[in-house]
């Protein structure tokens, strides 16, 4: 495989409504298969930035301070703590994951809003939209509820049915809709917003970049996004009435805010500026969004695929010549964007009312990160809707951490405690067996490169087990237990040459399992972190200060190939990687949830 470092690599993650606590199908969707891909394009040497943050302005965080008699800013405040607890904890290394609510955030998306009016995107419209009259106001489209036109489903939402996903540009769509808050009656009034030209934007050029190549795009996502632009484009509300979120930079449009859809992907790029600005380095954002050999991939559920490839990629049209310095140069749109499927609960969808998922802090008081990474990785719905079985989790941790790569590390390192007193042996020289084991490892760098850089993550782990699979098998042919009571110079070969297969194993696991990887690291001698460190820090802007995550790696030593261990090194004490579960937590996690 080419050499690919010194690329730049945008990783561009979802946003999460600071709402609620995280479950595995917001982690499987797009939290994690961002961090793998980050975690390999380090190791490659790239120039990998990873952005979000949390969304602070949704229409969900002003439902759930309702419901808790809080201010908005309480509850987003109490969840995005929790969420760069939670990112710390399994390890998702984000260079920057900050939030909506800051300074800088509001600074470029009230900036990208009038570059679009300045270039002709933008329109004035009165329309009719849902009004209280027992509260006095216009309803948010998440405070509407009713029955959806298309499939009939009593609960869907003003702005989105959750049933078959159809988006709707007004909950005036909505039959019998009523108010979410106190189920009182609604009726239509008119008020004035300003629309996104969709229909202006797809002419030029939004329709002719979606037909342009793409044939690496997933099948689903890149056939939505082209059908729904040929079935025709109208325009789009991106203001609202409402006092939570973002004003609307223009004079006397007092009492309106910026639609979250529109203002929350702008969070990319406003926190690649923030990125840029806390690291002294106020112009380095343009590498990214500026560079036309950089990459930007956009890790998403499915859900969200009209706003990551359609509705976004027409806002970066529109707002050419934002913070022109000069050159001219045109904002960067999607590389890829590889949204992945939902992901259900022992075969029901993930439910918050009724306590059905795996809420991730609370399990990560009970297992270790990577196996819920790996077990999350190997069942990723990638490309259909898949589930979360606690049986699954503990049979795969078993069979294939433990029994597969755990077991193959362990028994080399032990005997190599046992027979050589913990040095490693010299092979003197290799067999064409020992040596044709190590040029399968080493192009196995080619092949899951592949496959982690075409954001083929299952596959990446069926291939890693195959490879340790045949380390596995090696030893089984060459029986060094057996032969170190009669051959202590063929035993001390095979365990030299199945000690060098685990050091390049150690890299092609590391982007999914990086806590274990950076132990076996440590337990074949070598030194520094493969890896930096996620930190929680304090940004200060101009009146307020904000916590979020960055990403240290000035110890990370990582690189994509096999490292090749000497001999006559001595090496520490080994310990297992991986504990075996009893097939009883399966009982006991779904004991503790709802049913």
């Amino acid at each position: 495989m080419s050499n690919m470092s010194n690329e730049y690599i945008l990783v561009c993650v979802a946003w999460p409504y600071a709402n609620a606590d995280i479950h595995q199908g917001n982690v499987t969707g797009s939290y994690l298969p961002a961090d793998i891909y980050a975690r390999y394009h380090r190791l490659r040497g790239n120039h990998v930035l990873m952005v979000s943050g949390s969304d602070s302005h949704g229409t969900p965080v002003t439902v759930k301070a309702d419901d808790l008699g809080k201010s908005p800013q309480e509850v987003f405040e109490y969840y995005h703590g929790r969420f760069l607890t939670l990112f710390q904890q399994m390890g998702l290394t984000y260079d920057l994951f900050t939030h909506t609510d800051t300074e800088n955030h509001h600074r470029v998306s009230q900036d990208i809003f009038t570059t679009l009016g300045e270039n002709g995107y933008l329109y004035r419209h009165t329309t009719p939209q849902m009004y209280s009259p027992k509260t006095g106001r216009f309803l948010p489209d998440r405070y509407v509820e009713g029955e959806c036109p298309n499939c009939g489903y009593g609960r869907a939402r003003g702005d989105q049915c959750d049933n078959c996903n159809t988006l709707f540009e007004s909950a005036s769509q909505l039959k019998n809709p009523r108010s979410r808050v106190d189920d009182s009656a609604l009726e239509l009034r008119d008020t004035e917003h300003y629309f996104l030209d969709l229909p202006k934007l797809a002419a030029d050029g939004l329709e002719a970049w979606l037909n342009d190549g793409k044939e690496f795009w997933r099948p689903q996502v890149i056939n939505f996004a082209r059908n729904f632009v040929a079935q025709g484009l109208i325009g789009r509300a991106i203001t609202r009435d409402m006092d939570w979120g973002i004003p609307v930079p223009v004079p006397n449009f007092e009492g309106k805010v910026l639609y979250v859809w529109f203002e929350a992907v702008i969070g990319y790029l406003s926190a690649t500026i923030e990125w840029a600005h806390n690291n002294g380095q106020p112009e380095a954002w343009r590498s990214w969004w500026q560079n036309p050999e950089a990459r930007t991939v956009y890790f998403i559920g499915k859900d969200n695929i009209p706003f990551h490839s359609v509705f976004w990629p027409a806002q970066l049209l529109g707002a050419s010549g934002l913070y022109d310095d000069g050159r001219n140069l045109p904002l960067n749109l999607p590389y890829d964007v590889p949204a992945n499927e939902f992901m259900n609960m022992e075969g029901r969808k993930i439910s918050g009312s009724m306590n059905w998922g795996v809420w991730m802090l609370d399990a990560l008081e009970r297992h270790d990160p990577d196996p819920l990474r790996y077990y999350l990785t190997a069942v990723m719905p990638e490309t259909r809707d898949s589930d979360w079985s606690w049986e699954g989790y503990v049979e795969r941790n078993n069979t294939e951490l433990v029994g597969n790569w755990g077991n193959l590390v362990n028994r080399v390192l032990n005997m190599i405690q046992r027979y050589f007193q913990g040095q490693v042996p010299d092979p003197v020289e290799l067999t064409e067996r020992d040596t044709g084991l190590l040029a399968a490892i080493d192009a196995g760098f080619e092949t899951t490169a592949a496959l982690y850089d075409g954001c083929k993550f299952r596959a990446a782990v069926q291939e890693n087990l195959r490879l340790s699979t045949l380390v596995n098998q090696y030893l089984e042919e060459t029986s060094p237990w057996k032969t170190a009571k009669t051959d202590l110079a063929a035993a001390g070969r095979a365990l030299y040459t199945a000690l060098q297969a685990i050091s390049g194993l150690k890299v092609l696991w590391s982007p999914i399992l990086p806590f274990t990887s950076q132990q076996i690291h440590t337990l074949l001698g070598e030194e520094g972190q493969l890896f930096g460190e996620q930190v929680v820090q304090t940004y200060q802007e101009k009146t307020r200060s904000h916590a979020g995550l960055t990403y240290v790696d000035d110890t990370a030593v990582g690189q994509w190939s096999r490292t090749e261990i000497p001999a006559g090194r001595p090496l520490p004490t080994p310990h297992p990687l991986f504990k075996r579960l009893d097939p009883t937590v399966a009982q006991e996690e779904l004991q503790r949830l709802g049913t």
